[in-house]
């Protein structure tokens, strides 16, 4: 069973989209913070009354949140 659940965020044109690797479950939030509130929110929704072996999670998980940063462009 799976005790952490993924997540990767990076930053959109307006917001910080924060999209779950493990589960069907994306979010979006002004700041870092509110994207990851939101995303904790969202998977607590989407396992709301699920089955959690049917997902191959444990109920004591834990969220594994990647930042994806911007390329640096080099100079010319």
């Amino acid at each position: 069973m799976k005790k952490i659940i993924q997540v990767k965020i990076f930053k959109g044109d307006k917001y910080f989209i924060a999209e779950c690797v493990d589960l069907p479950v994306v979010s979006q939030g002004k700041t870092l913070d509110e994207a990851v509130e939101n995303i904790r929110e969202a998977i607590d929704l989407h396992l709301e009354g699920e089955n959690l072996d049917d997902w191959d999670i444990s109920p004591e998980y834990s969220i594994l949140v990647n930042f994806e940063l911007e390329p640096i462009h080099a100079k010319a």
